[in-house]
């Protein structure tokens, strides 16, 4: 599992709405994504990277090492699954 706040997160911050999270529920033997929570601001267009990992049956390095450009919401999504490792960037 890998678990980011909004509150690390720059557009966040410049949208003064840093509340919440975004955590992804992986297997830990063959790192299949479950599940993704996300509760904060704009997380709705965030749903569709989400989804398409799942599609794809993404894993945590595929999904952490797609463009998420700074700044922006959707560098929770790396940031997330970095974390799933320990390996979050912004902590």
């Amino acid at each position: 599992m890998g678990k980011f706040s909004f509150k690390a997160i720059g557009k966040a911050l410049i949208y003064g709405e840093h509340d919440g999270f975004v955590k992804m529920v992986m297997d830990e033997k063959t790192e299949d994504l479950l599940g993704v929570h996300m509760i904060g601001p704009h997380v709705t267009d965030l749903i569709s990277e989400a989804g398409l990992a799942l599609v794809l049956n993404a894993s945590p390095w595929e999904i952490a090492h797609t463009i998420h450009p700074h700044p922006s919401l959707s560098e929770i999504m790396g940031e997330a699954a970095l974390a799933v490792e320990g390996k979050q960037i912004h902590s």
